[in-house]
């Protein structure tokens, strides 16, 4: 298992400092790291991220919520040069910063998951020319309702790497699906004491480690007790 991560070289001699953005990243992908060194199976096959595509982003996802929760940030947020801990109010105001955007964040993801469905729907002799890709882009977005010209497609086909060479063809919803599970989680957690050892053992035993030994939406209802409900994503993004 290995992580590897983008990020600005320094200057010689200077430690190599994160964005915010790049903090998320991190955790994102520990989150799959996590999946693959917690997995508790005999078939490497099935083991950690060997699941469906449309899963295989929640445990990363959840891994996410935690870069800001006190016990957690404590151990690693500290200033480069005096060891000082993060300052509770620029904590604060990160936390007060997480819903700006997510409206527009989400018109971004849906419309780019219609793309994805929209091309790889096509039977071979319907494919547009080069000539025609832009207007098989805007009927894609009309068609599916989400055509507004104050948030335009942030996907165009030409750049849109996930869904030709990184395994998400016809996917690429994934990424919002796993957002509910993850959403879901996190209020389990809330109501349920928090980032307790026996909370965490619990994710452990009926996720992480189970991999594709078992129907994965089975180990989200021996996690959770239930089925997943969209209720904690919407509240989550103000569509509540």
């Amino acid at each position: 298992i290995a992580q590897n991560l983008n990020v600005t070289k320094p200057a010689p001699g200077q430690p190599t400092l994160l964005t915010w953005d790049q903090v998320n990243t991190m955790f994102h992908e520990f989150g799959h790291a996590l999946h693959g060194l917690l997995s508790n199976v005999y078939y490497p096959t099935q083991s950690g991220t060997n699941v469906p595509r449309d899963f295989v982003e929640y445990p990363s996802q959840v891994n996410e919520i935690w870069a800001l929760h006190p016990e957690v940030v404590a151990n690693y947020a500290k200033h480069y040069k005096t060891g000082a801990p993060i300052p509770a109010e620029l904590v604060a105001k990160l936390k007060a910063a997480e819903p700006y955007g997510q409206i527009f964040r989400t018109a971004e993801l849906v419309g780019g998951m219609n793309l994805d469905q929209a091309w790889h729907r096509l039977a071979p002799d319907e494919i547009p020319g080069t000539s025609d890709i832009e207007n098989f882009e805007h009927q894609a977005i009309v068609e599916a309702g989400l055509f507004y010209p104050p948030i335009p497609p942030r996907y165009r086909t030409t750049y849109y790497s996930h869904i030709w060479s990184s395994g998400y063809s016809a996917a690429y919803y994934a990424y919002l699906n796993s957002e509910m599970y993850d959403a879901d989680t996190e209020q389990w957690y809330q109501e349920n004491g928090g980032l307790t050892r026996d909370n965490g053992v619990r994710f452990r035993r009926e996720i992480l480690s189970r991999g594709m030994t078992r129907d994965p939406l089975e180990s989200f209802r021996a996690f959770r007790g239930r089925d997943v409900e969209p209720g904690p994503l919407k509240t989550r993004l103000g569509l509540a």
